[in-house]
């Protein structure tokens, strides 16, 4: 009996331990602000600052948001998630204040002619989101003009694999990164064909990665790197027939 209590004490310690250890890496709450924009479903569907296109398509769905410019850091931000809830306000604030998960795709401009107060959220160094109808309505009253909000960085949760989608012309190669889990925010990227070495890609804007290569007529693989420095390799991702327009799934972080 003294065993299986040694053995059971131990158990429950290193429970202690690994929940002890979530807790650590967990990012403190900041203060922030948050509006919304109205779309005809409540949802944002437009192309943003990030380059996603469709953000239905793109996975993200009414769960997006435009950052002010301190938040979106020139795009490199672009990806990353967010936990975001509601405070310090009886009026506005859902009870319980329940929080959502919103993934960065757009940049909120600032307008310095309006007050930072009133107009002006995304002036500079305000940390403020810009999010849909639907997502806003989540956690605050959707009559609430502007909400007091408590923010913080989180692991992205993907289903699927990265997502590369290509464009450009035989000249001038592109490819957008959607659908990346953990970080979310791609840092670098390398594109190989059947014929050629590792070659580095260059940011175009968001999450465009370009390239002036003729890749035509060679499957690809591409190495992806994080934030954190994280880095994924997919091989063959795209078979040596693939078009531009077209997607192409690779591994998930």
């Amino acid at each position: 009996m003294d065993a299986l209590k040694a053995i059971f004490l131990s158990l429950i310690m290193l429970q202690i331990c690994k929940i002890t250890a979530i807790n650590v890496t967990d990012e403190e709450w900041k203060t922030a602000t948050a509006t919304y924009t109205k779309e005809k479903d409540g949802s944002i569907t437009i192309e943003g600052a990030c380059g996603y296109g469709d953000l239905h398509k793109a996975s993200y769905g009414k769960f997006s948001a435009g950052l002010s410019t301190t938040l979106f850091n020139k795009g490199s931000t672009c990806g990353a998630c967010f936990e975001v809830r509601c405070v310090d306000h009886i009026l506005w604030c859902l009870q319980g204040s329940p929080s959502i998960i919103l993934t960065a795709t757009d940049f909120c401009p600032p307008n310095y002619g309006l007050s930072s107060d009133y107009g002006g959220w995304c002036n500079f160094p305000k940390e403020h989101f810009e999010m849909s109808e639907a997502a806003f309505a989540e956690i605050a009253e959707r009559k609430a003009d502007i909400i007091p909000v408590q923010y913080r960085r989180i692991k992205c949760e993907r289903k699927g694999g990265l997502r590369f989608t290509v464009s450009g012309s035989s000249h001038f190669y592109q490819v957008l990164i959607t659908n990346v889990g953990l970080d979310g925010e791609v840092v670098a990227v390398k594109v190989k064909g059947s014929k050629t070495g590792w070659i580095p890609m260059a940011r175009n804007w968001g999450q465009n990665w370009q390239s002036n290569v003729n890749l035509s007529g060679q499957p690809l693989s591409f190495e992806v790197t994080t934030s954190s420095g994280r880095t994924l390799t997919s091989y063959n991702v795209a078979p040596a027939n693939w078009q531009f327009g077209q997607t192409f799934e690779g591994k998930q972080f």
